[in-house]
């Protein structure tokens, strides 16, 4: 099922972990006007950098949540949230620098870069985060800091 002109249901619900547990990651009827406009937030982005953007991450049920080590309050099991990549454009810290001053053009409610466990890649969400301070942020196996810091 198409969401938007360049993102499936499928992309977004796609999981290796459920997958490998033998789980259904499928959304409730609710949450797919979450998807929808996560799906839109994807192609406004796409459409910034000019290149596919990969959807690493999308929705996950709460059996994925626990397993992927995600949070109870996730975004990522509300359909607000996905975690990606651009690499036709560049690394993850350089995706997020070019986001960061853009969040409230694009629409984008909250933005990480991520780098922990050997891996990085770029969280957006629909949704505000609460604390201004938590809405641009780099986490690392080091720990959570404001802003976006490059990584390596």
């Amino acid at each position: 099922m198409k969401l938007t002109e360049h993102f499936t249901l499928d992309e977004l619900t796609r999981s290796t972990a459920a997958q490998r547990l033998g789980v259904a990651n499928t959304p409730p009827q609710e949450i797919l006007p979450r998807l929808v406009r996560t799906a839109e937030l994807l192609e406004r982005i796409r459409s910034t950098v000019g290149v596919p953007v990969v959807v690493t991450s999308g929705y996950r049920c709460d059996v994925v949540n626990r397993a992927v080590g995600g949070r109870t309050s996730s975004d990522h099991t509300q359909g607000h949230a996905a975690d990606i990549l651009a690499p036709g454009f560049g690394s993850p810290t350089e995706l997020a620098r070019l986001l960061a001053p853009l969040v409230s053009v694009l629409g984008i409610g909250q933005l990480i870069l991520e780098g922990v466990k050997g891996k990085q890649w770029v969280h957006v969400s629909t949704h505000t985060p609460e604390k201004a301070i938590n809405r641009v942020l780099t986490i690392t196996d080091a720990g959570t800091v404001p802003g976006i810091v490059g990584l390596a």
